[in-house]
């Protein structure tokens, strides 16, 4: 991979499913669960061709009354899981954080409405540092966080991301970072059935509709078969949306899916826009996973 950061042709945006709690330090205590998600974050530099100047990322697990820049040059770490090893909540990724991005994203939200306030104390949180250090363990690429709003509102991210889709000619890689299904009271049959009907409406309603139609279903997910049994909060459905806004008119693609996750889960994440050297769907990775799903 090329080592010059990203040119000024618009860079895609990105919904990833980041996986459970620190998985990329313990993957050896569950064989093979990891496996289809880790290759998946690996491909993200390759179907980049070049770093980002920055990555911005929305992750399910900050959220504040409004939209919230993180300003930090150092971000520290948030170890906001429990149960894990001790030695997890003493991991480190020590990318570089992004000042100024974090003013550039304050005058574009600013610009569209929201107040967009900083936080210079704001760490990365599991959301971020998990798939960033799959896909980036060099911690070579500065990352910034955007946090979600505590009240779900699906228009208002919709807003921010058409609010910042400039930064996607400016060489930033936006990431909505969250799960295509989270419900952690409902694995099993019940959250297999749950996952693979909501997995199937959200196909649908991201990569078969015209951007109209989309941006109609997504304000309505609620209404999605098994929408409140996949996601009883909406925290990891929400990053979706702005990745959604930042690139609203524009196809989206599989990244990752697969129908076995942790005992027979449905997951997935997307890719909206073109990436230089991005042929996803035709890969073995995902050709593989989307058999039988008459993906075309």
């Amino acid at each position: 991979m090329s080592h010059d950061t990203a040119s000024s042709a618009p860079l895609p945006a990105y919904f990833l499913s980041h996986g459970g709690g620190p998985w990329p330090w313990i993957k050896d205590q569950s064989p093979g669960v990891w496996n289809n998600l880790e290759a998946s974050l690996k491909e993200l530099p390759r179907e980049l061709g070049a770093l980002p100047k920055a990555i911005l990322a929305i992750s399910g697990h900050w959220e504040e009354k409004t939209f919230t820049v993180m300003s930090s040059a150092r971000p520290p770490m948030v170890y906001d899981y429990s149960g894990f090893p001790e030695f997890t909540y003493h991991v480190q990724y020590p990318a570089p954080g992004a000042p100024t991005v974090a003013s550039r994203v304050q005058e574009l939200l600013r610009n569209a409405g929201f107040p967009a306030p900083s936080d210079e104390h704001r760490g990365f949180d599991h959301g971020v540092f998990a798939p960033f250090f799959v896909a980036y363990p060099a911690a070579n690429v500065p990352i910034l966080q955007l946090s979600i709003r505590a009240d779900y509102d699906p228009e208002a991210h919709l807003a921010a991301g058409r609010a910042l889709a400039p930064l996607r000619k400016e060489g930033i890689l936006i990431v909505g970072s969250g799960l295509s299904y989270h419900n952690l009271r409902a694995f099993g049959p019940r959250g297999a059935e749950a996952s693979r009907l909501f997995d199937a409406w959200l196909t649908d309603a991201l990569c078969r509709s015209t951007p109209e139609q989309r941006t109609r279903q997504l304000l309505d997910w609620e209404q999605a078969p098994a929408s409140r049994l996949s996601h009883p909060r909406e925290d990891h459905l929400i990053p979706l949306m702005v990745a959604v806004g930042a690139a609203e008119q524009e196809p989206a693609e599989y990244v990752y899916h697969e129908h076995t996750f942790a005992g027979g889960l449905t997951v997935s994440s997307f890719r909206f826009g073109k990436a230089p050297n991005a042929n996803t769907v035709n890969t073995p990775l995902v050709r593989a996973a989307l058999i039988g799903r008459n993906i075309q």
